[in-house]
């Protein structure tokens, strides 16, 4: 009576070449500083999204802000001043950016205080 083993070696037919051990071979496991470097690139590219997002709200609150200063300041210098507060809060990269946003966006709102209070209107003059 054949073993098991015996019974497979007979439906395996070997090169005579290889050896009967080289038909087993496995992949290699992956190192783990491999996996390592894979998952810390894959953090990283989850990680830029949020930063670039961060950066783009900075350079808009800078924007924003200082076109409120020509025109629609009573709308584009809240928007400048959440959008800096919230790159700010995420971290930007660009904090000069956003901290510039930001004091543009409270010069905005004065400047329309102050038409405001010297025209006694809520309301564009010319």
């Amino acid at each position: 009576m054949k073993t098991l083993d015996q019974e497979r070696r007979a439906h395996h037919r070997v090169h005579p070449a290889r050896p009967a051990h080289a038909e087993r071979t496995e992949p290699a496991p992956a190192e783990p500083s491999a996996q390592a470097a894979s998952s810390a690139q894959a953090a990283s590219a989850r990680d830029a999204a949020p930063r670039r997002d961060a950066d783009a709200m900075a350079v808009a609150a800078f924007v924003l802000g200082l076109l409120g200063l020509l025109v629609l300041n009573v709308v584009l210098g809240p928007v400048a001043l959440v959008l800096a507060g919230l790159a700010l809060w995420r971290g930007t990269a660009r904090r000069g950016r956003a901290l510039l946003g930001l004091g543009l966006g409270i010069a905005d709102l004065a400047v329309f205080f102050a038409l405001a209070a010297a025209d006694s209107t809520l309301s564009w003059s010319m």
